[in-house]
């Protein structure tokens, strides 16, 4: 679909050029978890006090039901006596090494992410055990020239987005449906790296969430988003993985975990504006930002989530048709047989947690 070559020479002058490694940060052992000063929130399930296991938990910055847990220390509420752990990670790409090496029990990664892991090479025993958002306009292609309204304006341009991620899924869709696919650049660089590019003029445009997004917004203008790619047979999502191993000796705890992240779900639809405090103090960004974040993705409730069009059913085909794509960007060596995505689908604690 375009040059290897040039997109490697570029990939790899850019880096040395920007100084940027592109596997992120990750904060272990993190303690502040709750930043919320408000009244204690009440579990959604029955407490269990007879967990007294360590959860090691990925989260990243993105504006979902998974902050508001972190930030009201719900899990802490729900089982008191265990000990829960939350670490920040910059990508799902982070997120699956650390499955790899056995150092996280369950953790937010994309899509993208979650197909590769169950591909080849990596087979990753994995299950998916929660939908955290549908990603809509929260991931945007952004242009900088004024004059390109359209993805085939990008004709010639340098795009950088983070490789084997849903927002590069969504920008070959885009790209294929314009015509272009073999007319523009692509850049493998992670956010901040992305971030640098733009403001030093190194690239024309990026397909990437917030909070990059909305810095780029700042002298840049949206062309498309995930919503339109989505539209056009090309869904994205964010997504709860899970060592199998942990999923399978920890039952009770991925159902007090699925309860919570439900009444998230819950407080996002029903009170927009607490939910938007809640990720406004753990992004450190003003209320009214959080809230408009909050508007570029879609949330379903666990009701929702283990019917047939989602945990049920069609999101291990959504999985193995992201393979399907990453086999064909050369990011996997082989896409697997399609019940080892239908398998890696967990709907079982979303299904007991709809029937409470």
């Amino acid at each position: 679909m375009r040059s290897t070559t040039t997109r490697r020479t570029l990939a790899a002058a850019l880096a040395g050029l920007l100084a940027l490694a592109l596997t992120g940060c990750v904060e272990s052992g993190r303690t502040d978890s709750s930043r919320y000063i408000g009244e204690r929130v009440a579990c959604p399930a029955p407490v269990d006090e007879s967990f007294t296991g360590s959860v090691r938990i990925g989260y990243q910055d993105i504006p979902n039901g998974d902050l508001i847990v972190k930030d009201t220390g719900l899990l802490n509420t729900c089982l008191p006596n265990g000990k829960i752990t939350w670490s920040k990670f910059a990508s799902g790409g982070d997120v699956i090494q650390a499955f790899g090496a056995g150092s996280l029990d369950i953790g937010l990664l994309g899509s993208a992410p979650a197909a590769r892991a169950l591909s080849a090479p990596l087979r990753q025993d994995m299950r998916v055990i929660w939908i955290h958002d549908v990603i809509r306009g929260a991931e945007s292609l952004v242009a900088r020239d004024p004059s390109i309204t359209t993805v085939a304006g990008l004709r010639g341009k340098r795009i950088a987005v983070p490789f084997a991620s849903t927002s590069h899924y969504s920008l070959t869709g885009a790209l294929a449906a314009a015509g272009i696919e073999r007319d523009v650049r692509l850049v493998n660089l992670a956010p901040d790296a992305i971030l640098g590019a733009w403001k030093g003029g190194q690239i024309d445009a990026a397909f990437i969430w917030e909070p990059t997004l909305s810095q780029l917004l700042r002298d840049g203008h949206v062309v498309t988003s995930a919503a339109e790619t989505a539209a056009s047979g090309r869904p994205t999502y964010d997504l709860e993985g899970a060592r199998a191993d942990f999923a399978a000796a920890n039952p009770s705890f991925l159902e007090i975990w699925t309860a919570a992240q439900n009444w998230a779900v819950t407080r996002i639809n029903d009170d927009r504006a607490q939910a938007a405090t809640h990720i406004a103090a753990q992004l450190g960004i003003p209320v009214d930002a959080a809230r408009k974040q909050l508007d570029g993705y879609g949330y379903l409730d666990a009701g929702t989530q283990s019917g047939s069009a989602y945990l049920g059913g069609s999101l291990a085909r959504d999985l193995r048709g992201t393979a399907e794509f990453l086999l064909n960007q050369g990011e996997v060596q082989g896409v697997a047989a399609p019940e080892a995505y239908t398998g890696a689908v967990y709907p079982t604690a979303a299904a007991k947690v709809s029937a409470q």
